[in-house]
């Protein structure tokens, strides 16, 4: 089981990643935005291209659900981190920060 001290040490272990606020989560960003953190800290949301999201959700419908808007459709996800394990933070992490980099 996962919480959101697992999920900002492995964020910030990722190069280059800075934290910041963001409304009233906690934003985790290298050139872009690439995950947030709920202030109830039970849930994050990651940027994944729309293809990783569909994987995603497929594979773990327990962690992971589209965001039902327009930002979900490029690829944002919710990540509850209740029933994660820190290899799927990582995971999913990982994959999105590669993206931010990029930019």
């Amino acid at each position: 089981m996962a919480n959101s001290e697992i999920f900002t040490q492995i964020a910030m272990s990722l190069e280059g990643t800075r934290s910041a606020p963001h409304f009233d989560r906690t934003a985790f960003k290298v050139k872009r935005t690439y995950a947030t953190l709920a202030a109830d800290g039970l849930s994050a949301n990651i940027k994944f291209t729309p293809e990783e999201q569909e994987l995603k959700c497929m594979v773990a419908p327990e962690i992971f659900e589209a965001i039902d808007n327009g930002w979900g459709r490029q690829g944002w996800t919710t990540m509850r981190l209740g029933p994660a394990d820190a290899r799927d933070i990582e995971a999913a992490l990982a994959m999105a920060h590669v993206h931010a980099v990029a930019k």
